[in-house]
């Protein structure tokens, strides 16, 4: 596995862990909507389930997930469970009770496939194997165009309490241009379902910078989705991933990417009016109301431990990266060959680390505390609210400045950094030129100048 800062599919992270977009400065106002001392987490996690079922793969995604296997979904379900109820026991506290868990997700591909029955049973299977918190945010992603409505009801009944929505643009042409299979009005209808069910916090996510869209088309958008005021957006820009058919479209010359310049504009004018409407942003590509950021995704860019369970999934835990085997097939046969919970649920031996929460990790690596500290650094400058320097040296036994200072001084010098009591963060400047700090960060650069 590669030794970068965290890039996991779940952590939709967009554009990557590197800078801000060109020209774009997002406001700072309000309350701080970080997690409080993060550093007193560390002992906790947040479960990530991958749910890879799709009804049809869109043009542009790589992520883990497979159109035409819903025959599987049962085994899955059952071999996710089973996977669940052994990351329990692996991830106990010394004492033998279990580990604190503070947020789920059901990411995908497409959870909402899943009938509500089985939603209910990994829930519970995740509540008898982690103590959950009661109030914890539970997340499932849905398609618009496949969403049942009558289980919304019966999602929350099971325990869901957040919805994530799939919509990514209210343009029916970009929308098939995509591949994606609902309509504008799908998204309103599924909204508004949503809403009737008793859902108090929705997300709806948005690509912008999309070939053939225009900056009338995408504030269309934009004005539509903030009709709605759903409690929380997700704006991403388009990437072009190796492996889709929008990569061999680009390489072909049949398609051609929107221009950085444009994306920047569009990217402004999302900024300006979601301010305008209340919104705040919190995270590079994440805005919500007050009350509403997304407390699973702030484990990410807090760099605390996850557990990622599923076909594909990626996990931080114990000092460890790891990846799960991404064939549907492969990862349920190497759920099923563990033959006793109780057997696999070793203690360290011969000065081994306890096995890895995961049952079917084929790859996994131990993460250095040099580069741990610089991941813990590059992702909290993400955050709009900065790095909390005090949550830092608790963590670490380090102070920040002893660490990076002199690594840091010429990005000082040109003003892409700036402490204010406690914080650190990106100055304006720095937002714009995000690279130059996060490559000093980093253990292996060995710039000095």
């Amino acid at each position: 596995m590669s030794s970068s800062v965290v890039d996991d599919q779940q952590a939709r992270l967009s554009p990557p862990a590197t800078s801000f977009p060109p020209d774009h400065t997002p406001h700072h106002s309000g309350a701080r909507m970080s997690l409080a001392n993060p550093d007193t987490l560390l002992d906790t996690i947040s479960l990530y389930l991958h749910i890879p079922f799709c009804h049809a793969k869109c043009h542009y995604c790589d992520f883990n997930s497979y159109a035409g296997m819903l025959g599987l979904r049962e085994r899955y379900v059952d071999a996710l469970a089973r996977e669940i109820a052994l990351a329990g026991q692996r991830a106990r506290l010394p004492d033998g009770t279990p580990r604190r868990c503070r947020t789920i997700f059901f990411g995908g591909g497409t959870p909402s496939l899943l009938t509500a029955e089985q939603v209910a049973h990994l829930l519970t299977t995740a509540r008898a194997a982690f103590a959950v918190d009661a109030d914890a945010e539970v997340t499932l992603e849905a398609n618009p165009g496949t969403l049942e409505y009558g289980r919304l009801d019966e999602f929350r009944a099971a325990g869901v309490t957040r919805l994530s929505m799939g919509a990514q643009s209210f343009d029916a042409g970009l929308l098939r241009w995509m591949g994606r299979i609902h309509s504008p009005e799908e998204i309103e209808t599924a909204f508004a379902s949503a809403k009737q069910a008793g859902f108090s916090s929705v997300n709806l996510d948005f690509i912008y910078a999309l070939p053939g869209q225009s900056q009338s088309t995408w504030a269309a958008t934009l004005d539509r989705a903030l009709a709605l005021r759903p409690e929380h957006l997700s704006l991403y820009s388009l990437i072009v991933e190796e492996g889709t058919p929008l990569f061999n479209w680009v390489r072909q010359g049949r398609v051609h990417p929107v221009d950085d310049d444009v994306a920047a504009d569009m990217y402004e004018l999302a900024e300006a009016r979601l301010a305008a409407a209340g919104y705040r942003q919190y995270e590079i590509s994440n805005w919500a109301l007050p009350g509403h950021a997304c407390r699973h995704n702030l484990t990410y860019w807090h760099n605390l431990p996850y557990i990622g369970l599923g076909a594909g999934a990626h996990g931080w835990y114990s000092g460890q990266r790891y990846a799960e085997a991404r064939p549907i097939r492969d990862y349920i046969a190497r759920v099923e060959t563990v033959e006793s919970l109780r057997d696999e649920h070793d203690s360290p031996r011969n000065g081994q680390p306890a096995p890895l929460p995961a049952a079917a990790a084929v790859e996994d690596e131990r993460i250095p505390r040099d580069l741990e500290m610089a991941e813990t650094a590059i992702l909290g400058l993400r955050l709009v609210d900065g790095l909390d320097l005090d949550a830092f040296a608790r963590r670490f036994g380090s102070d920040f400045a002893s660490v990076f200072s002199a690594r840091l001084t010429p990005v000082r010098d040109a003003d892409l950094l700036e402490t204010r009591g406690n914080i650190l963060r990106l100055t304006e400047r720095g937002r714009l030129l995000g690279n130059e700090v996060f490559a000093r960060l980093l253990p292996d650069n060995d710039a000095t100048s």
